[in-house]
């Protein structure tokens, strides 16, 4: 699937709302694997005294970067409005170091199998070539 500039802003793609984005862009999209970015910045939501982003941050991008997969596979089937989903479980989350201010966080979301509205998720987070983060996450999506 190619992300075309109707639905590239990440506002279109995702229900949360400054200041607690977490996602800036969606760079690519392709069968059950979409990649996210975020530059990480002085007045993110989640920044400490100690110049790094706290580790509920991370978790918060990857999810974000899910929502925004799923935001793009809504608007592609006709949505106007995205999806709100909740995390419903993280597993095995795994974090190497805390990102810092500039860091650029590229995160790969894999969709796994959907059961009555409850998505598996992974999530891979690497600062340059660099894996910082990872988890599995369940999510469901509130059907409207």
């Amino acid at each position: 699937m190619t992300i075309s500039k109707a639905i590239s802003k990440i506002e279109d793609l995702i229900p949360q709302r400054s200041p607690i984005m977490m996602v800036d862009e969606v760079l690519a999209v392709e069968g059950d694997d979409c990649t996210c970015q975020l530059t990480i910045r002085q007045d993110n939501f989640f920044m400490e005294p100690d110049g790094m982003i706290a580790e509920p941050g991370v978790i918060e991008h990857i999810a974000q970067s899910a929502s925004a997969f799923a935001g793009v596979r809504a608007v592609a089937a006709g949505a106007t409005e995205p999806p709100v989903g909740y995390i419903g479980e993280v597993k095995n989350f795994r974090i190497t170091r805390r990102p810092k201010l500039g860091d650029v966080l590229i995160t790969k979301i894999t969709m796994g199998p959907e059961v009555q509205g409850v998505t598996i998720i992974s999530g891979v987070t690497c600062i340059m070539d660099e894996t910082v983060a990872e988890t599995q996450m369940k999510i469901f999506v509130r059907e409207d």
